[in-house]
């Protein structure tokens, strides 16, 4: 019982660490408010127009399908440095994975994610 008592203390302790900060960030900030504060700022620039433009979604799918594509060589990267040690199980596991991903990117070929037009 004593070691989920020092637990829920770390966990106390941690979000009274964080409320603390916060408070003390609200007691000592400058309160100084006007307008321009609340404009968006583009590098420096005053705004041009409003910033609730439509996006084509395609660019987040492209974004995404690459982020996929990125943690995939992060996972292959170590299996072929410790390959000679993992094994066949290892081999079979990493063509699984490697399928499942290229299904992926074949389906998102088919529906057009990957036009840039």
């Amino acid at each position: 019982m004593t070691e989920y008592l020092a637990v829920l203390i770390f966990i106390f302790a941690g979000i009274g660490i964080v409320l603390f900060t916060f408070l003390l960030s609200r007691v000592f900030r400058p309160f100084n408010h006007y307008p321009e504060k609340n404009i968006n700022d583009e590098c420096g620039e005053n705004p041009i127009g409003t910033s609730w433009i439509k996006f084509n979604n395609r660019f987040y799918i492209f974004a995404l399908i690459f982020v996929v594509f990125d943690v995939e060589v992060v996972f292959l990267f170590p299996w072929a440095v410790a390959f000679g040690q993992l094994g066949l199980y290892a081999l079979v596991e990493m063509v699984i994975f490697i399928l499942i991903l290229f299904f992926g990117i074949f389906y998102a070929w088919r529906k057009g994610a990957l036009k840039w037009v």
